[in-house]
This record gives structure tokens, C-alpha cells and sequence, in this order.
């Protein structure tokens, strides 16, 4: 028999009078707890590299991610389901929220058979909502257990993220939860999307559709999914941005420049006569590469007197950090300056893309970047537009 799980609400305990039994509504939670490790180290995700991140200096973030969720959370009418160690209740420590475990695994390093295994038993134990941590490789798992069962939520943790099932940040996952446990978060579609590993870190993306969830929703909590561009009109605007930024670098020949991921910097790369990197992170001054598919360490250690950063914004989704560039870390954004970054988009990819969005993993520089922001759209054009 199952065992029910109440809440007591009493006015006056010793008389009883006013008394009112509430159930607590059940949420699975679980992390993986490699998730994300792979992207200030250049590794362009995690899926069978863990150990290789590790011996590059990563560090683990899911969990950090996560624990940020959770002591961000008002409400507290619930139970939660979770995971046993770094899969989830280590992430529970910081706060008094209720947990039980329902699953622990055995092996020294999890893999996707415990993430499976565990939302089987949450599920199982009846729990309404199935919150995870990592990035698209974790949703896969989730869903392929799910289906449209029940509805999922992503925090953020991943190297790429083009699922439509992650909150923003770790702070609007708080939010979500608050809302579905009050009653108040609709229920949309979101799409679960993935790409091959081994394809993307050869510079070759290629996103496929698994299914379709249903995720809470509140207002600007949840992304969309990633959008791509590659209409010859796109493309004409793509190299109109690439030939200003193009002559404003050879212009400036002491700048260290860091060249972020995306075909609207690698026109840049192309306008300067240099093979950019298109998925990862190059290095350019004074006319020659320095670096390219640089991870943090290596930027880091390139950085001069000068320096700028040039990214581009993923299209609907509106991230200009925390998605697929890792590598460009708050503390390289701390040593290089928010004044010394650059943004280009297309005006073809801004008209999908109404706010911009960033989500580096540390809320402080989050808070420094957010506010307007001028974006190069253009040979000498700019807009300016709201980084939420």
C-alpha cells in the first residue's frame, strides 16, 4: 500500500478547531551529476568524456545548479522524490524542504540507466512533476521513461541545451516549481531535442526531435527552442556584419579578440581571411590566430592589456551566455570587461528574437550583464535591446 504523505494545518493545535489535512504533492528530482562539465574545458559536452573533463581541471556544476533552485523556492507544500547522493539529495542539505529517497545507485560514476531507473520509481511513488539537472542528453532519458505521463522541467546544467523543457536560469526553475506546486503554472508543449556529440565537436551540428512533453510555464521562465537561420538574406546580412567587424579588428592590433561560437562569427572569421572554429572558441590578434577551440584556461592566458569579446545571440532562445560557449566564464567576462563585448545578430534572426537572454552560472555577473545592450546588426548599424 502506498503510503500517503500529509500535512497537518491547525489553527489551534490544542483544541483542534480550524484543523485541515493537505496532501503534499509529490516532485521527483534528480541531477546528473557530470552534466555541463565538459564546456569551459572546450569538450563541447559531456556524453562519454566525463573522465577526459575531469583531467582537464572541470569542475562539477549540476549540482551547484540545482542547489541554487532549491533554496530559491518559496513554497513548501511538497514532497519531494529524489535521488541518493550527488543525483540529487546532496542538493537538499542546504534546506529543510521535504525528501524522501527512492533510489541510490551503486556505481562509482552514474550513467543514464540510474537516471531511467530513477524516474521509473518517481513515478511509481506517484510524483506529479519530474524535475532534472543537466542538458539535452539528461531530457532524452527523463522523457524516454515519461512520455507525456507526466510533465518535466529542466534546470539548466548542460553544454547545449536546444530542448524547449529548460528554465532560463536556476532562479526561474524556482519560480516554475513555486507556481505548479501553488496550481498557477499552465501546461505547454515542449519539444525534446538532441544532437550528436561526436558530430558537434567536429564543428557539424545537427539537431533531431525525440518528442514532444508537456512542461509548467510561467511567463519567461521556460526557452525556446533553438532556431536556425540560413535563408540568403541571412546570410547577406550575416557577411554585412562580418566586413565592419572585420575592418574594426585590423584596425585595432593590439586587441586580443575572442571570437565566440555560431556562423555569424564565423563570417567575421571569413572576412578576416582566417578557417573560424564554427562550434567553439578561437582567439585572434594582429592579424593571426592565437588560439583556436580554446577552453577557459587557454583564453585566460591570452588575455593582454586590451581585449573584446564577440558573440552572437542564438536565435528564439535570445542566450548570448550560458549556451554552447562556456568557455567565455565569468571570469573571463570579469577580466575582459562587460563594456569590451561585443553582440552581433541579423536583423532576419532579432525578429524572432525579441529579448536577449544570459545564464553564465554565477548570479552576480547574470546581474552585470543584464540591462540594454547594443547589438551590431549591420554595416554601421546597431539596436539596442533588453538583456533580461
Amino acid at each position: 500500500m502506498q503510503r500517503r504523505y500529509l500535512r497537518v494545518l491547525c489553527k489551534d493545535f490544542l483544541s483542534m478547531k480550524g484543523y485541515a489535512i493537505m496532501e503534499l504533492m509529490k516532485i521527483g528530482l534528480l541531477i546528473n551529476p557530470i552534466a555541463g562539465m565538459g564546456g569551459r574545458v572546450g569538450l563541447k559536452g559531456t556524453d562519454g568524456l566525463a573522465e577526459e573533463a575531469i583531467k582537464r581541471g572541470a569542475e562539477p556544476q549540476a549540482l551547484k545548479r540545482m542547489t541554487e533552485t532549491l533554496t530559491s523556492l518559496k513554497e513548501r507544500d511538497a514532497l519531494f522524490l529524489t535521488v541518493g547522493g550527488e543525483m540529487g539529495e546532496k542538493a537538499f542539505e542546504a534546506t529543510e524542504l521535504e525528501r524522501i529517497v527512492v533510489y541510490r545507485s551503486d556505481r562509482k560514476r552514474t550513467t543514464p540507466e540510474d537516471t531511467k531507473e530513477a524516474v521509473k520509481r518517481m513515478m511509481k511513488k506517484g510524483a506529479e512533476l519530474i524535475v532534472f539537472c543537466g542538458g539535452d542528453g539528461t531530457a532524452r532519458d527523463v522523457f524516454s521513461i515519461t512520455k507525456d505521463k507526466v510533465p518535466i522541467l529542466g534546470v539548466p546544467a548542460g553544454v547545449k541545451m536546444h530542448s524547449s523543457v529548460f528554465a532560463v536560469n536556476p532562479e526561474a526553475a524556482a519560480r516554475i516549481i513555486d507556481a505548479f506546486i501553488k496550481g498557477d503554472a499552465e501546461l505547454t508543449e515542449g519539444e525534446i531535442m538532441d544532437i550528436d556529440e561526436a558530430e558537434y565537436r567536429q564543428g557539424r551540428l545537427s539537431a533531431r526531435l525525440f518528442g514532444v512533453v508537456r512542461v509548467p510555464l510561467v511567463t519567461g521562465g521556460i526557452q525556446g527552442t533553438k532556431e536556425s537561420y540560413g535563408s540568403g538574406k541571412a546570410e547577406q546580412e550575416k557577411e554585412e556584419i562580418a566586413l565592419y567587424l572585420a575592418e574594426i579588428m585590423n584596425e585595432e592590433q593590439n586587441t586580443t579578440f575572442i571570437l565566440g561560437a555560431g556562423t555569424t562569427v564565423a563570417a567575421v572569421g571569413k572576412a578576416l581571411g582566417i578557417e573560424k572554429t564554427l562550434l567553439g572558441v578561437d582567439i585572434w590578434r594582429s592579424g593571426r590566430v592565437l588560439a583556436k577551440d580554446a577552453a577557459e584556461r587557454e583564453i585566460l592566458n591570452n588575455l593582454t592589456g586590451e581585449n573584446r569579446i564577440i558573440v552572437t545571440v542564438i536565435g528564439r532562445q535570445g542566450f548570448v551566455f550560458g549556451r554552447g560557449n562556456q568557455q567565455i566564464s565569468p571570469e573571463v567576462i570579469g577580466r575582459v570587461g562587460t563594456e569590451n563585448i561585443m553582440i552581433v545578430a541579423t536583423p532576419t534572426k532579432l525578429k524572432s528574437t525579441p529579448v536577449l537572454r544570459v545564464d553564465t552560472g554565477d548570479s552576480k555577473m547574470d546581474r552585470k550583464l543584464r540591462g540594454y545592450v547594443r547589438v551590431i546588426t549591420g554595416y554601421g548599424r546597431e539596436r539596442m535591446m533588453k538583456v533580461e
